[in-house]
């Protein structure tokens, strides 16, 4: 498993450019991103390469920091790749609450970060598909 973080924003100018100035000034590196917006505010949902730097650094500036665990998928980069992971835990009911792209060139497949609503359930899935899942350790050394 893998562990996102995840920062409340105000939805003004500006505001998104202060929070990747911080990291960018703690020395941590953005793997991948999500950001989702209100009216009034945005969730940015970031796999960095320093979870605890990351956090220290947004905290002391005033940012409210979350932390939810997520699975890091490799996904074949074919047609039908990602259906390869989407129907088996379709079949079993278990629900994707969001995903998105991790960056990683270092890979000839895509890597999707997911949040799904019984992680456990879709780690035990996936895994008797074989289809893999990457955890944390490795995903911070991509």
């Amino acid at each position: 498993m893998a562990e996102q973080i995840s920062i409340f924003i105000e939805n003004k100018e500006g505001r998104l450019a202060e929070v990747t100035a911080i990291l960018r000034d703690a020395g941590v590196n953005i793997r991948a991103l999500s950001l989702a917006d209100t009216t009034d505010f945005g969730v940015l949902r970031l796999i960095v390469n320093d979870n605890e730097k990351a956090t220290a650094a947004l905290r002391s500036q005033g940012f409210t920091v979350g932390k939810t665990r997520v699975l890091a998928v490799e996904v074949n980069d074919v047609p039908g790749g990602l259906n390869r992971v989407l129907d088996p835990l379709s079949e079993q009911d278990v629900n994707v609450e969001y995903m998105y792209a991790f960056a990683n060139p270092q890979c000839k497949n895509a890597i999707m970060i997911f949040r799904f609503d019984d992680i456990e359930k879709a780690k035990t899935i996936l895994t008797e598909q074989g289809i893999k899942v990457i955890d944390k350790e490795e995903i911070s050394n991509l």
